[in-house]
């Protein structure tokens, strides 16, 4: 890469960095209803058109300033279930940072999970934050096992985020959500799973 290329690249990227910035602070500060794409121009500095360079539409905004918290959060639940025997137990505590997260900003958090399973199809940002409730389900599904992925345990870990998702999607106020009957959903879940595998374990030709 030449040094013009390079310069370009760099100014590029912290082009970047300040729409980022900016758009998660006016989401931080006034909430995802309450920003416009100009006022993130604004504060970053730009001109409107070069946001729109980098996110298509405020949803899209919304995901790139969300997906890298719902990913640290994805990534403090898997490593504290590490530690609890229990498999219900332990996929409740993988969730907890998801829900800790959401609730900075429940309306925007219900949002985030609107856009994720029902935005456009094209948003490259929704196919990051796809990666990431991927990777939250892998590893549901490692703890159901024990460590291995199998199309089973895939299975339950979708309709275990699924549960979550609805609960997400579902605010009970501005400070929180009602993840009263979340434990005991993941419970009957879990409790399934597990007579499934013992079926297939009990029939070799069971699928």
């Amino acid at each position: 890469m030449s040094d013009d290329a390079g310069r370009r690249e760099r100014a590029k990227q912290l082009k970047r960095e300040r729409i980022f910035a900016a758009a998660r602070d006016l989401f931080d500060e006034f909430g995802y209803a309450r920003v416009t794409t100009q006022q993130v121009a604004d504060r970053a500095d730009v001109a409107a058109g070069t946001v729109f360079r980098y996110a298509a539409t405020k949803a899209e905004l919304l995901l790139m300033v969300r997906n890298e918290d719902v990913r640290r959060a994805v990534h403090r639940g898997l490593e504290a279930a590490r530690s609890i025997p229990d498999a219900a137990e332990a996929v409740h505590a993988a969730l907890t940072p998801l829900f800790e997260t959401a609730a900075r900003r429940t309306a925007d958090a219900a949002v985030y999970q609107r856009e994720l399973m029902f935005g456009d199809a094209h948003e490259p940002f929704r196919a990051d934050g796809l990666a990431v409730v991927a990777e939250l389900e892998d590893g549901i599904a490692r703890i159901l096992t024990g460590g291995r992925l199998t199309v089973p345990a895939r299975t339950a870990a979708r309709a275990i985020f699924a549960c979550a998702h609805i609960v997400l999607v579902r605010p009970r106020d501005e400070q929180g959500f009602d993840t009263t009957d979340l434990p005991v959903q993941i419970a009957q879940i879990v409790a399934g799973y597990r007579a499934g595998a013992a079926d297939t374990a009990a029939d070799p030709t069971a699928n």
